[in-house]
């Protein structure tokens, strides 16, 4: 059993329930108002409830089937939720349009960081700006595919 299979607990911030909603309707082929034309969903299972918890997040993508995503919320003070949950447990489900897979997930630094920023910014030019903006150094999060189940 996948421990996606856990009950999904939507936000309890009503517009990034409806942004999930809204993409999971149109499999991301309407543009997100918060998160612009280019996104995805990621999908963690919550480090206390053990619920699947769903975020929309840029798509930043390496075109080898990698994605990265970048734990900003904007340059808040503090790490959006679902770092928590993958820094517990590192394996996330990703909702890329239609197709939903299974990830490794594994926090990068170094070089490897230094590219997925370098991609993330040519996607979302803010990254700089939301790093600016805090003390915090901004979490960089490499998924690399499961291989799939025979």
């Amino acid at each position: 059993m996948s421990p996606f299979d856990a009950p999904y607990e939507p936000s309890p911030w009503e517009p990034i329930a409806e942004e999930v909603a809204l993409y999971e309707r149109s499999n991301g082929s309407e543009p997100s108002p918060m998160v612009g034309d280019s996104w995805i969903v990621l999908w963690t299972i919550g480090a206390k409830s053990g619920n699947v918890r769903k975020t929309p997040l840029v798509r930043i993508a390496d075109g080898d089937g990698r994605y990265a995503v970048i734990g900003s919320m904007g340059g808040a003070p503090t790490n959006p939720q679902w770092v928590h949950n993958l820094r517990t447990l590192p394996l996330a489900r990703l909702q890329d349009g239609a197709e939903v897979r299974e990830f490794d997930v594994n926090e990068v630094e170094g070089d490897a960081r230094s590219e997925w920023w370098t991609r993330a910014n040519a996607v979302w030019p803010e990254y700089d700006a939301y790093q600016a903006a805090t003390e915090r150094h901004i979490p960089v999060f490499e998924l690399t595919p499961r291989p799939a189940d025979d």
